[in-house]
């Protein structure tokens, strides 16, 4: 019986060495969602596929199934190996953070064309040098929450109806409360936020692919949101990143 093939495109977003040849890779496909794969003889360097199955690469893959089920990489032609993120040890930790959080939130074995588009664009984005890590960090985090189920309910205070106030609270729930709403029923793990802080959450939930990583803030309103951004992402997964903490500690 002959083994179907598959052909679809991919991230490696982490990988592993098994035994002294092969390499066991994760990979955010576009057809397949988050899959494991063998490389066999990918750790040797002359191997057809070592250079286009390492770590950040993106990559034309063609694919099989073997006896324990595992995927199997056939062939793998480089498109893009983001070679400027590693020679930046920051600019690298926070790349492999998004990796990371794409293998937690990203579904597996199903279609995830928006969750690969959203950490590409964000890989280049980084790799080009021209915009704010925060604000690209921010950008990803609530995307990515948003697109895998966990979207927080911005459109106006669910207690009254109210869409703007010069200050409202974010609650790391998910929900947003006015001022007032908020100050005649206090409500704990809430963060103040601004008119522009409100809207910046808004952006990043609702605005077209095209147009997410396109909004300004101030470095420090910008440094709230990240904070933001972050801490919701981990309460909705209830999940701490190890690649996170690195990239802070680096990076401070």
């Amino acid at each position: 019986m002959q083994t179907k093939k598959i052909k679809t495109d991919g991230l490696i977003i982490k990988q592993q060495n098994i035994g002294e040849q092969d390499r066991l890779v994760s990979i955010l496909t576009r057809n397949l969602g988050v899959i494991r794969a063998f490389v066999r003889g990918g750790k040797n360097i002359k191997n057809r596929n070592s250079a286009s199955t390492g770590l950040l690469c993106y990559s034309e893959l063609t694919l099989y199934k073997g006896k324990q089920d595992y995927y199997n990489v056939e062939n793998a032609q480089l498109i893009n190996m983001f070679s400027d993120l590693k020679t930046d040890l920051t600019k690298l930790s926070l790349a492999e953070y998004f990796c990371e959080i794409a293998a937690v939130v990203a579904p597996w074995e199903q279609e995830a064309e928006e969750h690969l588009r959203l950490i590409l664009n964000a890989l280049y984005l980084l790799s080009k040098g021209d915009m704010s890590e925060l604000l690209i960090k921010s950008a990803v985090e609530m995307r990515l929450a948003s697109i895998s189920g966990y979207m927080p309910d911005l459109l106006m205070c669910p207690k009254c109806g109210e869409y703007e106030k010069d200050e409202m609270y974010f609650l790391l729930s998910g929900q947003l409360l006015c001022k007032d709403c908020f100050e005649k029923s206090p409500v704990p793990q809430s963060v103040r936020i601004s008119s522009g802080l409100t809207m910046a959450l808004r952006h990043l939930v609702f605005a077209e692919d095209k147009k997410l990583f396109s909004f300004s803030l101030s470095d420090e309103s910008l440094k709230k949101l990240s904070s933001i951004t972050e801490e919701y992402l981990s309460r909705k997964v209830d999940r701490n990143f190890s690649t996170l903490q690195f990239y802070k500690t680096i990076s401070s």
